[in-house]
Formats: C-alpha cells, structure tokens, sequence
C-alpha cells in the first residue's frame, strides 16, 4: 500500500510566503538598527590638555609699553656771571632820507602827447552814415538830407526804368522784384552796380537806371569823405 503525501503538508506551496515574511523581518531589523540611538563615553579626569590653534585664526600682538625714562636733571647754575666784552665792531647802516628840499631843482622830461589816427572805415552803409551824401537840390537838416536823398532816387527810378520791358518778357503776372546795390564812392559819383532780377534784361535795366543818377556830394564819417553802400528794392506789377 502507498502512502500518499497530503498537499498542504508540502512545504514548497509556502516558499513565496515565506520568502515575503523574511524579507519583512530584514526591513524590520534594518530599520530598528538605524533607529537606535547611541551615546559618546564621558571620560574624567583626563588631565592637563594642550589646545592648538589653527592656522587661520588671527592672531592679536600686544606690544608691552615701556615706562618712559627719566631725564637727566639741568646743569647747576653758575655761581658767578662773567660779562665777555664783545671786541668785533658793528657797521652802522645810514638810511638816507628820500625827501626832496625845496630849494632843488626837479628835472622834468618832456611830455609828448601823441596823437592816435582814428580808423575810419572806407565804406559805411548807408543807414549808419553820419552826413549823407547830398542829392543835388536838397537842403536842410541831416534828418531832411536823408529823406530828400532817398525822394530823389525813388522818383529817378521811377522816371527812367522802362516798365513796359516786362510785358515784353512774357513773364507770369503778379509783383516782380529787383534788388539793386550800388556805392556813392568818396567823389560822389555812382559806382559798383549790382542787381538781382527774375530776368536778365530786367537787370541790366535796372543797373542802366541807377547809372544815370547824378554826382552827388560825398558822405562823410568823422568829418572824411568815404564811401556809402546803398541798397534799393524796386517791385513793380505785371499784369
């Protein structure tokens, strides 16, 4: 007869049981080693110890102050005084007085007085000028020199410039301009024309016109004959 093994009595149905529960116990013993809690031996009495200072710690000198010495006492006084005779001669210094008798004479030098030549300019614009050229006919005051000067020209102007020259351009209606600069020179006579127009002809027109002004007499600054810059504007309408 063959004896049959019971099924719950073979071990190897349990080897992953057991297998679980020892690696629960290894945990649990690891984890209690970690936890225990150990403490460093007291050691008395361990006597005289020596303490080495590292080598980064500053280290503080402090220098010990000598007391100061003392000092030796004055030499005694002398008894007895001697008075020494001084043999070396003295210079005396004489200062002289700086004050002058009456009863000299005081040479003088010969003070000569030079007389500094005012600049004058040789050309002065006309707004500055002092005495302004004089238009021949006109008179009186400065004030009315200058007002029948500039009448004069206007009318000059007006009189001989050839207006109808602009027609004849073909130029674009509305107000023209001419600027015109001339110079009374230190005779009186014109000089120096220029002009600036929108067209040549005009120009030429215009220095043409300002030409035929009369010998004036000359401006003066300081009292000398110089020369007086003049400018003038002419505008007219072509239509």
């Amino acid at each position: 007869m063959q004896i049959k093994k019971n099924p719950k009595a073979n071990l190897e149905n349990y080897s992953k049981l057991f297998m679980q529960l020892g690696l629960v116990l290894a945990l649990l013993v690891v984890y209690l080693a970690i936890e225990k809690k150990t403490y460093d031996r007291v050691i008395a009495e361990l006597g005289p110890s020596t303490l080495n200072m590292e080598d980064d710690e500053q280290v503080v000198e402090i220098e010990q102050v000598k007391p100061p010495e003392p000092q030796a006492p004055p030499p005694p006084t002398p008894d007895k005084i001697e008075v020494v005779e001084d043999e070396k001669e003295v210079e005396e210094t004489v200062i002289e007085s700086t004050e002058t008798d009456e009863d000299e004479a005081i040479e003088v030098e010969e003070i000569i007085e030079v007389e500094e030549e005012e600049e004058v300019m040789e050309d002065v614009p006309f707004a500055i000028i002092e005495d302004v050229p004089v238009f021949p006919g006109c008179t009186g005051n400065k004030a009315k020199l200058r007002q029948c000067l500039q009448d004069k020209i206007t009318k000059h102007v007006n009189r001989k410039f050839n207006s109808d020259l602009a027609s004849d351009l073909g130029l674009s209606p509305g107000v023209k301009r001419i600027f015109v600069m001339f110079k009374i020179d230190k005779t009186g006579k014109i000089t120096n024309v220029q002009a600036r127009a929108p067209h040549n002809r005009l120009r030429d027109e215009a220095i043409r016109v300002i030409n035929l002004l009369p010998k004036m007499t000359p401006g003066k600054q300081r009292g000398r004959p110089v020369g007086v810059k003049y400018s003038l504007p002419i505008a007219f309408k072509v239509e």
